[in-house]
């Protein structure tokens, strides 16, 4: 069933085969959030697979089949936030491009990727959905189960975190 829509659940529960193909549709995105928040391809698999478990074994909660993107991006967000807290192995994104042997030209974006790094918390995950998966404000604030206005605040914080931090890079 390629191109199977959220829609097409709706009208009843989400059965297996279903929450199957949902998820076929969003691995790519549920792996580049995970990946932002580890750096590492191995511990990022891990968590999506961890929030696939999750998420299955929940999938009853889920009251309105329309939400499962919101939904499965919330489950994965807080499995990566759980693992980041844990402190399994994470290696900071600069080793990793160095072991890949990246051209010069890339230390604009090796300095990019420290400093969403170093945000904290909800700064680093507004900054994600936002820029690297190119979510709206009122999409953030529903997986973040925040006001857009605390989605708008967190935003403008983390880019002023981020000014701040690229400014002391150049040095």
């Amino acid at each position: 069933m390629e191109g199977l829509a959220i829609g097409d659940a709706a009208a009843g529960k989400i059965d297996k085969v279903t929450f199957m193909e949902l998820l076929q549709q969003r691995k790519e995105v549920l792996y580049r959030i995970a990946y932002m928040y580890v750096k590492n391809e191995d511990d990022a698999l891990d968590i999506v697979n961890d929030a696939v478990c999750r998420a299955y074994s929940s999938i009853k909660k889920l009251k309105e089949p329309k939400y499962f993107n919101t939904w499965v991006t919330r489950i994965l967000i807080n499995c990566a936030v759980d693992y980041v807290k844990k402190g399994r192995k994470l290696l900071p994104f600069h080793e990793e491009i160095i072991n890949q042997t990246i051209e010069d030209s890339c230390d604009n974006y090796i300095d990019l990727y420290d400093a969403v790094d170093s945000l904290r918390g909800k700064y680093k995950t507004v900054i994600i959905l936002k820029y690297f998966e190119d979510l709206t404000i009122s999409q953030i604030a529903v997986i973040m189960e925040c006001s857009e206005s605390n989605v708008k605040n967190y935003l403008h914080k983390a880019l002023c975190d981020l000014r701040v931090e690229l400014r002391e890079s150049e040095f």
